[in-house]
């Protein structure tokens, strides 16, 4: 197969066409003919080596991509949910390898698209952060119907999943924030009641608290959340995109307000609890398959990962970038 690897720690250029052999599924497994592979900025994370030393840190040299569209190969033993040539869609995947013409997954990890009459590319861009959005929203932070919610990053491929999801489960008022006015453009499409600059949303909520913030940010809006939440309120953190640190902040100062900060990373989560895969990609493909969940998305060929990885990383991708096979 044909398949792009991380040769080193590194910058884009290290992303290396190889050649290897056909993956086989084993128990539980399927093999996919991908069609589409998303870039995610935990590819960018790897590539660069931040996440070094963490447990389940990939080594160079590996195949990224957390998430595949395409049609089933091959079943492995004890498979009997998919048809070979069936379209199919994978949540994040740990095991990565989906920058490759033909990926291995979990079957348990996989959603079938034969009956949605979805667009690949618009499934593998948004299905699985969407399903990521269900899990965080009703698992760990425990939305509550009438609440409110804050999305940081409002523009970026895992915060664009949340209004939709957000607004499915009964939140009364959803509020974006992005990191200049010109990126306000980009989240039109989605369903916010209001989107500001991460640098005044302090100001420009004004008093209004909100119940449950969403940061894939962190950095200083990450602290300054803390000022806007209503007692019982919750930080959601999904990831970390700034390239500055958080600010230390102590049990007390949680304390003080009745707040919470809670953190959530859907691949290990899954890795370690495959069952709650499907169930929740399950709850949120309706709004996919109705448009809710659309959102921009800019195709390269599997070849030019390095360029997708560049557009990534100098921020000129309003929305997701999927790799096509």
């Amino acid at each position: 197969m044909h398949a792009m690897t991380i040769s080193e720690i590194g910058g884009p250029q290290v992303l290396v066409p190889v050649e290897l052999p056909d993956p086989k599924p084993g128990p539980g497994q399927i093999s996919i003919d991908t069609s589409h592979a998303a870039v995610g900025l935990v590819d960018v994370l790897f590539r660069r080596g931040d996440l070094a030393g963490r447990p389940g840190y990939p080594r160079p040299p590996f195949v990224p991509g957390l998430e595949v569209a395409g049609t089933v190969r091959e079943l492995g033993d004890g498979v009997s949910d998919f048809q070979v040539g069936e379209p199919v869609v994978t949540l994040s995947q740990m095991s990565l390898g989906g920058y490759a013409t033909v990926t291995l997954a979990d079957a348990a990890m996989t959603v079938s698209l034969k009956d949605g009459g979805v667009d690949p590319a618009q499934a593998v861009a948004v299905l699985p952060n969407a399903t990521t959005a269900y899990l965080a929203l009703t698992r760990v932070a425990h939305l509550r119907e009438g609440e409110k919610v804050l999305v940081h990053g409002a523009a970026g491929g895992l915060a664009a999943a949340f209004p939709a999801v957000a607004r499915l489960l009964g939140a009364s008022h959803i509020t974006g924030t992005v990191s200049s006015q010109a990126r306000i453009a980009d989240t039109e499409h989605l369903d916010y009641d209001e989107v500001v600059t991460s640098d005044q949303f302090v100001k420009a909520l004004d008093g209004r608290p909100v119940d449950v913030v969403v940061d894939p940010v962190g950095g200083d809006v990450r602290t300054a959340s803390l000022d806007v939440l209503a007692p019982l309120g919750r930080i959601l953190l999904l990831g970390h995109a700034a390239r500055t640190p958080d600010t230390p902040v102590t049990g007390d100062d949680l304390w003080r307000r009745s707040a919470g900060m809670l953190g959530f990373a859907v691949g290990p989560y899954l890795q370690d609890n495959p069952s709650a895969a499907r169930p929740a990609a399950e709850k949120v493909v309706d709004l996919l398959a109705s448009g809710r969940l659309a959102q921009r998305v800019d195709e390269l060929p599997l070849a030019e990962a390095a360029e997708a990885h560049r557009r990534l990383e100098a921020r000129e991708v309003p929305g997701r970038i999927v790799l096509t096979v």
